[in-house]
């Protein structure tokens, strides 16, 4: 036997009568009957509230313990183009300097009217590394960039998460691995999402060709 849903008998006991559902009841389902008397009863106090004047301090108080908020349309999160400024593996060694050890990196994009300050120190002989980093309004300096969620994902997978201070702040300790992004959520739905060089840590960054003993070894007189 099929069975009608209490939506439909509400509408029901307010006179929206369907022919189906009286030869339900005329079939003599109990549990049908039992819903439809509760929904009569539902609709006849509802009516004497209706008649019922309700003092305006009542109104009132109502409203402040539950106030109307209006709903705003969700808004599709949009990415916010960032530009690299800065990269501290481009600068150029000092005059005279054969090799050099860099083991951090560290990286200034630019996102719209944001600027995202980034260092990453990879742990000696180890994949973990820390990411220190600011974001802030280099249109408007004066802005508060706190309380913003900050996080490292490697494809859907979130890693690290951490919010920033309010000086706009944050550092991370995480594991290094491939096509990892830092993402910041902004206001309104957008955010900043770059990605992350994955660094050695116990590798210097000069060429074997720079090394005195490459050297040595290229004009001959390395010792035997």
């Amino acid at each position: 036997m099929k069975h009608f849903g209490i939506a439909q008998w509400v509408d029901f006991s307010r006179g929206r009568v369907r022919s189906e559902m009286q030869d339900h009841l005329a079939g003599g389902c109990a549990q049908c009957r039992d819903i439809l008397e509760f929904c009569h009863k539902l609709a006849r106090a509802c009516r004497r509230m209706m008649d019922t004047e309700v003092p305006d301090d009542v109104v009132r108080r109502a409203r402040a313990v539950f106030p109307a908020r209006p709903t705003a349309p969700p808004q599709r999160p949009f990415r916010i183009p960032a530009e690299l400024i800065f990269d501290s593996f481009l600068v150029p060694s000092p005059a005279g300097l054969r090799s050099s050890w860099q083991v951090g990196w560290q990286g200034l994009y630019h996102a719209g009217d944001c600027s995202v300050d980034v260092r990453v120190e990879p742990e000696l002989r180890s994949s973990k590394a820390s990411l220190v980093g600011q974001i802030s309004n280099h249109v408007l300096p004066a802005s508060e960039m706190s309380d913003i969620r900050v996080y490292l994902k490697a494809g859907k997978l979130v890693v690290a998460e951490t919010r920033s201070n309010r000086f706009g702040e944050f550092q991370m300790d995480y594991e290094q691995q491939a096509r990892l992004q830092l993402c910041i959520d902004l206001d309104g739905g957008s955010y900043i999402q770059v990605a992350l060089k994955k660094l050695g840590s116990d590798k210097p960054s000069g060429s074997a060709r720079g090394s005195p003993a490459a050297n040595r070894k290229n004009r001959g007189d390395d010792p035997l």
